[in-house]
């Protein structure tokens, strides 16, 4: 059976030195994704979506490794897109007016075809609410700047200045959303052990 570790294949976007800032080309990646509001501290949306995006990607890497192909890979962490429509809210920290897209990225072998037959049978056995409400897209970023935090992610904000920062002194603007790549489970992790990669389009 063939194996594929999609963090080593994507070793730029997904494995970065804490605290340094990099340039990088992100190329065309296809995601699992669902989009909402609120706060994901507490909103149960968000909780609901993240458990049908992972509930889906297991599905489509099981029927990967049993099926013709038989590649075996490991489940991509969960990301999320993050703006408002004021941008004073999102800086403000009013976490309830913050919208956002949780999603999974897939390997380049999965299309819309094994997402629908991945989606009725993740139907069949769980009840979950945001499944279908589960998309699946291709997101270009291109041009980029990011860096890996590490801590609690209420602290976020002078890393992301930082990355501002970089941006402005490269000569370049900020473009797209924010991106947060979410490297360990929260719910296991101590906040100050948290590692996310933050990512920023630029143009």
């Amino acid at each position: 059976m063939e194996k594929i570790d999609l963090k080593k294949q994507w070793k730029s976007l997904y494995q970065t030195k804490a605290g340094v800032i990099a340039a990088i080309d992100v190329p065309s990646l296809a995601y699992l994704m669902i989009d909402g509001q609120g706060d994901p501290n507490t909103s149960s949306v968000f909780q609901e979506a993240v458990e049908a995006l992972f509930t889906l990607s297991y599905t489509l890497k099981f029927a990967i490794k049993k099926g013709p192909r038989a590649i075996d890979y490991g489940v991509m962490p969960l990301e999320g897109l993050w703006w408002a429509d004021d941008p004073k809210s999102f800086h403000l920290a009013e976490k309830s007016k913050w919208k956002w897209t949780a999603m999974i990225a897939q390997p380049e072998f999965i299309g819309q075809a094994e997402v629908d037959a991945a989606l009725a049978a993740a139907s069949k056995k769980k009840n979950l609410p945001a499944l279908d409400r589960v998309r699946f897209e291709t997101l270009d970023e291109g041009a980029s700047a990011q860096v890996l935090y590490v801590g609690p992610f209420a602290d976020e904000g002078a890393t992301i200045q930082r990355l501002h920062d970089f941006i402005d002194a490269s000569g370049k603007k900020l473009r797209g959303k924010h991106h947060e790549i979410y490297l360990n489970d929260k719910r296991r992790t101590a906040p100050e052990k948290l590692k996310t990669i933050l990512r920023q389009p630029m143009r």
